[in-house]
């Protein structure tokens, strides 16, 4: 049993079968690119917050803290572009060759 809910419980097996061909539904392409859009908003503020530790109250090596938010930028800089440019396009199901 898994410990999170499957995405069925929320969603029609006729939706997520359509998500799976590729075929476009609005509410979930808003959600995605706003969740996007978020977790670029998101980046911005850590690495604001990053910049003002980093040279405040003067220059100095980086810290755990530091690189932890520059990690966690890099996160959501990257969740955040792929949710608002490829959208519900990360469902789509794709054919591999055979030798995969």
């Amino acid at each position: 049993m898994s410990r999170f809910p499957s995405p069925a419980r929320y969603v029609s097996a006729e939706r997520l079968a359509a998500l799976h061909a590729g075929v476009r539904w609005w509410p979930v392409e808003i959600a995605m690119r706003a969740a996007g859009l978020l977790s670029l908003f998101v980046a911005e503020r850590v690495i604001l917050a990053e910049r003002r530790m980093a040279i405040t109250p003067v220059l100095h090596a980086p810290t755990v803290t530091d690189l932890a938010l520059c990690a966690v930028f890099i996160v959501l800089l990257s969740l955040g572009l792929t949710l608002s440019l490829w959208g519900p396009r990360l469902f789509r199901t794709i054919e591999l060759p055979g030798h995969f």
